[in-house]
């Protein structure tokens, strides 16, 4: 017998409309009885319904016995499928429960464990009398011999009652500090939490708060080395693989300048210092001496490029740059650059009129209470306000979820309830936007903004992230991007003319920026590209480049650059040696693939090119590091704690955002697949056009806080006082930094999601607020 899940033509699958919006293989099996209750399945396959969500419906087609029944009409394939993706979630499980508990063991607070070579001490700690209280009854005593001992640690037996009301009230206390003190319940979710927790159990009763002083002082000056002894891991790979400088300048809340400067390896992006520069004017040669001074910290030999932005004052410092230090590059920021292209594409006549209608009708619903409440009813609780990196990527996000609930939004503007609301049918806003939501002509233009803009802003995305260096893919994608972008337009372009000026935009845009000797470099040793192309080698401006590139990485040494352009290089073009090899071939058609690990594998034949492939292949090609940084400064200095120095500063920045950093980063590979930025994968937080309240109406929502933000970011100059660079970029990266997002099966056991992002996975955002009173000094 032939299940339904196995034939994808079957019909059932269309008959019943009612399923999540999720890749799980159990939706194969199953559909929702009710849209409103998301735990309730029917099997498509029998009349069984399951009442405990998608993974009791996958025991129930696996036949795993013992929670619910077995169904009878389950083929062999359909049972291996889904035994297949219960496993898979139970090895995720316990590789999560493995990194807990590796967590808690890096938990140590009994100061003789480190002496146990010294019997002084042992017999000192000997004679330490120890109070039990309650934490004791749930374990045995943690002394020096028992800690340093390889024995296990027995829990003692004890009522299951006690034990869960005690932990109850511990909850509860946790659960009234984050409550009083008005802190983000995704707090809670971090490491340093969890290790927290261990250490005050483990010390047990008695336990005392550090001192305000000792937090300023002498715990954060320990918390800063710890810091930098984890750096050096990353130290080291700037000595193997190079790294880049990044610097920028923003002002805090106190209108101080500062300067900082991050640098990025393969590993990722670190924190050194931060300059305050409110007395000096920000010419070239100050961020000369600033950078210079910094690349002699990093070390002058491991460092490749600088990265800026595209301000004059930085193309003034790289010109006295060239001159000291002629064999570095210094590059633009290409989320900088790639931003320019969309808002130069935005502004053409036949994508404005589009932008403007969409930025009209999110403004209208947004303003008012009751057309917001009846959208969120016909859209079943979403949203359709989106942020991004920067606001045209704002613009693309909100395009996309607008036409993603296209049929829902022309059902509610001809609905009852829509034709009932006052302002819909009495102001002119109102009768606008109603026209908007059933215009053929609107929906046209919004499918041809998204198709222009997604081939940017997926390399946006790229650039933009930190899951590999950028550098190698970005030349290659803009030349991808460009042949996309004439595909889409082609179909309503019969003159061709709409699709030049877009194309000229790109170009004119990319000059100078984009296309230096240090990207056209990096796209010939690509193999992902030139092995698939070899006519990359043929072009005149990528060798014209790539000549610039070698004769600048090997300045003064014409050995070696001859060495590169008469030997090496041919090697590589003609694939002779390891590169000609089926595995080396097999392993750079991936687009995953990283091109620097590709090289240190088959490039050892030719090792001058070698070394320059592996530094130009693992670099960045944005500053936006330097831009998430803000959002640390911001999350530090705010209203309520803006008395501290600058120095301080600088250090809780260094804290956290190495910290912060050195974990989203794992967390990032880990989930390749997340994009906010990509098709349905955006769900992270939401924010865009929404302007302030609408002076026709008094039926008006409230517009506070991060609502403000937003509203300052994407209505420009002329409509509310413009937020700087600095927080719009910021708040949208400090949203994705404490993003926190769960699988379908570990919500089983958790509360009811109440509302429901724009695919399966909820994920909940936090956005940091300091809740301290007390004034730091």
């Amino acid at each position: 017998m032939s299940s339904a899940a196995s034939n994808p033509s079957s019909a059932s699958v269309n008959e019943h409309p009612l399923k999540r919006n999720s890749d799980d293989v159990g939706w194969e099996y199953g559909i929702l009885v009710d849209p409103n209750d998301l735990n309730v399945i029917k099997c498509k396959l029998c009349p069984q319904i399951v009442r405990a969500g998608i993974y009791r419906l996958k025991l129930h087609i696996a036949g795993k016995k013992g929670q619910v029944r077995s169904c009878p009409n389950a083929t062999k394939e359909d049972k291996e499928k889904c035994l297949k993706a219960i496993e898979d979630s139970r090895k995720v499980k316990r590789a999560r429960l493995e990194k807990q508990k590796e967590v808690v063991d890096d938990v140590c607070i009994d100061v003789l464990s480190d002496h146990e070579d010294n019997p002084e001490l042992d017999e000192i700690g000997s004679s330490i009398p120890r109070a039990v209280g309650p934490m004791d009854n749930f374990t045995t005593p943690l002394d020096s011999s028992s800690m340093g001992s390889n024995k296990k640690l027995q829990q003692q037996k004890i009522s299951e009652h006690v034990m869960k009301e005690r932990l109850h009230k511990l909850k509860r206390y946790i659960a009234k500090w984050l409550y009083v003190r008005g802190l983000p319940f995704n707090s809670i979710n971090c490491e340093e939490f969890d290790q927290m927790l261990e250490a005050a159990g483990r010390f047990g009763p008695g336990a005392k708060k550090p001192y305000q002083h000792e937090l300023r002082e002498k715990l954060l000056h320990e918390q800063v080395e710890d810091t930098k002894k984890m750096l050096k891991v990353q130290e080291q790979e700037w000595a193997k693989t190079g790294c880049s400088i990044m610097t920028d300048a923003w002002t805090d809340q106190k209108r101080r300048s500062i300067m900082n400067l991050c640098v990025n390896c393969n590993i990722g992006t670190s924190f050194i210092e931060s300059r305050e520069a409110s007395s000096e004017s920000h010419t070239g040669e100050l961020i000369f001496e600033y950078v210079d001074t910094c690349i002699e910290k990093v070390g002058a030999d491991n460092v490749v490029q600088i990265v800026t932005d595209n301000a004059s004052n930085n193309m003034a410092a790289k010109d006295l740059m060239y001159i000291k230090r002629p064999n570095l590059f210094w590059s633009s920021c290409a989320t900088h650059t790639i931003n320019l292209m969309l808002e130069g594409i935005g502004k053409m006549k036949r994508f404005k009129n589009v932008l403007d209608q969409a930025k009209a009708l999110t403004i209208f619903i947004y303003a008012h209470h009751k057309t917001l409440s009846l959208m969120r009813k016909f859209t079943k609780k979403r949203d359709i306000i989106r942020p991004g990196v920067t606001r045209f990527a704002s613009a693309f996000l909100t395009l996309q979820s607008l036409y993603e609930k296209k049929d829902q939004l022309r059902m509610m503007s001809q609905s009852e309830e829509w034709e009932k609301i006052s302002h819909v049918k009495k102001s002119a806003k109102g009768i606008q936007a109603t026209g908007t939501l059933v215009k053929p002509s609107f929906w046209s233009g919004v499918s041809l903004c998204l198709r222009v803009f997604e081939p940017l802003v997926k390399i946006l995305r790229m650039v933009d992230g930190d899951i590999k260096p950028s550098m190698s893919f970005l030349y290659g994608d803009i030349l991808k991007a460009k042949e996309q972008i004439k595909v889409a337009v082609g179909t309503v372009d019969k003159t061709g003319n709409l699709c030049n000026n877009i194309i000229e935009i790109i170009e004119g845009k990319m000059k100078n920026r984009l296309d230096c000797p240090i990207h056209l470099a990096s796209y010939c040793l690509n193999p992902y590209y030139s092995y698939n192309d070899p006519s990359i080698f043929e072009a005149e401006e990528v060798m014209d480049g790539f000549i610039a590139a070698v004769e600048t990485f090997y300045h003064g040494d014409y050995e070696k650059q001859n060495q590169v352009l008469n030997d090496d290089l041919h090697k590589f073009k003609d694939q002779v040696g390891h590169f000609a090899k089926n595995v080396a071939k097999a392993g750079c058609k991936d687009y995953d693939f990283s091109p620097a690990k590709w090289w240190a594998n088959y490039g050892t034949q030719v090792p001058v090119l070698q070394k320059m492939a592996i530094r130009l292949l693992s670099l960045t090609s944005s500053a936006s590091g330097c831009e998430r940084n803000w959002s640390c400064f911001e999350g530090i200095h705010t209203k309520k704690r803006n008395r501290l120095t600058c120095e301080r500063v600088e250090q809780l920045v260094f804290v956290r955002f190495n910290n912060i950093h050195a974990k989203r980063k794992i967390k990032a590979k880990e989930n390749k697949r997340v994009d906010p930025l990509l098709s349905t994968d955006a769900t992270f937080a939401q924010g865009w056009m929404v302007q302030g309240a609408d002076d026709e109406s008094s039926d008006v929502e409230p517009v506070t806080g991060l609502t403000w933000k937003i509203i300052a970011e994407t209505c420009g100059d002329d409509e509310v006082t413009q937020l700087r660079r600095s927080a719009r970029l910021a708040q949208s990266r400090e949203i994705e930094e404490d993003v926190y997002s769960e699988s379908e099966e570990e919500a089983i056991d958790d509360e009811d999601i109440e509302f429901e992002s724009d695919q399966d996975e909820v994920v909940t955002t936090g956005y940091d607020q300091e809740g301290e009173e007390d004034i730091d000094v």
